[in-house]
């Protein structure tokens, strides 16, 4: 009887694997020796697809960056509904895998599909009317926000135990343990508010630019 064949060993296979294993314990728990087990090969057998474990990771950084949708700098959307649009969806894509947040944090290096994504977002503002010089500190600052956002929450940050917040203390938090229980919705309206005025404050600060012909 013949034996059943292994999965043959591929660098999306070796991705997918390090990914799981960063989104469900950290970035310390990748290693090729941690990662040959998981996948049932040699350890020498990755070095076939990557060198080095960092290489290994940022492969899984760049896979999170292409879940990120770029469509809304290519359909004739406004560049502040354009930019709002691919805020959500960026910050969608980090808050489904924090873990690798920190290896997005370096900037996009070498990495494709941070580079397109870089790339659509600069495009985008340029073609809208914004200076090159301008495109480049939104994507920066929309950068900044998003991945700050993505790293914590503040909600989530207080502890569900009134008795911790005495108001002879902190006067003005006597409902603070109440937080941590709405953290998704809390988060999600101050991802927006923040949005909304992060918007707004480009445009009233610079008025509205005039797109290319």
């Amino acid at each position: 009887m013949a034996r059943p064949r292994k999965p043959l060993l591929s660098t999306d296979r070796i991705v997918r694997t390090a990914q799981a294993l960063v989104d469900a314990e950290g970035l310390q728990a990748v290693s090729t020796r941690r990662l040959a087990a998981e996948l049932g090969v040699s350890g020498p057998s990755l070095y076939n697809h990557f060198r080095t474990k960092d290489e290994i990771l940022e492969a899984v950084a760049d896979s999170v960056s292409a879940q990120v949708d770029l469509s809304m700098f290519e359909d004739g959307r406004d560049w502040r509904t354009a930019l709002h649009d691919w805020a959500v969806s960026y910050r969608s894509a980090l808050r489904d895998h924090p873990n690798i947040v920190p290896v997005l944090a370096r900037g996009p290096g070498r990495r494709p599909a941070g580079l397109r994504l870089a790339d659509a977002v600069y495009g985008g503002m340029v073609d809208a009317g914004w200076s090159p010089a301008q495109a480049t500190s939104i994507g920066a600052l929309m950068r900044y926000f998003v991945m700050g956002s993505a790293l914590s929450s503040f909600a989530g940050g207080f502890v569900d135990d009134a008795s911790a917040y005495d108001p002879a203390d902190y006067p003005h938090l006597g409902q603070a343990h109440l937080l941590a229980e709405q953290q998704e919705k809390i988060d999600e309206r101050a991802f927006e508010v923040g949005l909304a005025a992060l918007l707004a404050g480009l445009e009233g600060q610079y008025g509205q630019p005039e797109p290319r012909p």
